[in-house]
């Protein structure tokens, strides 16, 4: 479980998050939701321990994170796997490398050149992530070869290659067409009941709500506003939320 409890965090006199309050239950998917600048990105930091409170904790299997010290924190964050908005892939690098990137950041790969057991062992875990999201074969092609819906499954296949316990998307259908950001979203829930892991999903498209939500967290003001099932909350006919929803599907 992850537990956040009465976070607080400002920026100079900005106040980002004023009191967030939080479970998230083991195997779930949860999509949080927001207006642009609410604060969504800015609590993932705080989960995978890039960003600190001023007050206030999130504790991820019993452990208070601001409490851990830097090796018990690298220990943790192997757990975590992190789609960015924008696929985060390095230009110069071949899909493959990019791929095996958090296998050699961990030790568990020095690279992925050279001969023998190993390599053939770290090409076969690169083979099957990209399979697992539809890409098979595209190890040797470089980023700018492929289109944006590939960029964002190339970089799943990197936040699974360490088979990871909990995966955090952050505006995974961003900038993609609606046919593909669907292709996402059934990956996105394929991928969570396949491998038991505990999703988080923040976005402001209603159509991921709808399409792989367990529980809906809403921000507003820096507060949990609502947490609740996606039926709860298309439902909901409280103005605040209703204006949002008005909002992000037109």
């Amino acid at each position: 479980m992850i537990e956040i409890n009465n976070l607080h965090k400002r920026f100079g006199e900005n106040p980002v998050l004023n009191g967030i309050n939080l479970k998230i239950d083991t195997g779930e998917t949860i999509v949080i939701v927001g207006r642009s600048g609410c604060g969504k990105s800015v609590l993932i930091k705080h989960i995978v321990g890039l960003l600190y409170p001023d007050s206030g904790f999130v504790k991820v299997e019993n452990q208070v994170i601001n409490e851990l010290d830097e090796e018990e924190l690298y220990k943790l964050r192997r757990k975590f796997g992190f789609l960015f908005q924008g696929a985060a892939l390095f230009d110069s690098m071949t899909v493959e490398e990019n791929v095996a990137l958090p296998l050699v950041e961990s030790g568990q790969a020095s690279n992925i050149s050279g001969n023998g057991s190993k390599k053939k062992e770290i090409n076969k875990v690169i083979e099957e992530k990209l399979e697992m999201v539809g890409l098979p074969g595209i190890q040797k092609l470089k980023p700018a070869e492929l289109s944006g819906g590939m960029k964002k499954r190339v970089g799943l296949a990197r936040a699974l290659v360490t088979n990871p316990d909990y995966i955090f998307y952050d505006e995974p259908t961003t900038g993609l067409d609606p046919i593909m950001a669907d292709s996402i979203d059934n990956l996105i829930k394929e991928l969570s009941e396949k491998l038991s892991v505990t999703s988080v999903v923040v976005t402001h498209d209603m159509y991921s709500v709808k399409n792989v939500a367990d529980k809906v967290a809403m921000m507003h003001e820096g507060k949990i506003y609502f947490a609740g099932t996606p039926a709860e909350f298309t439902d909901s006919e409280d103005k605040v939320i209703t204006d949002f929803i008005k909002r992000t599907e037109v």
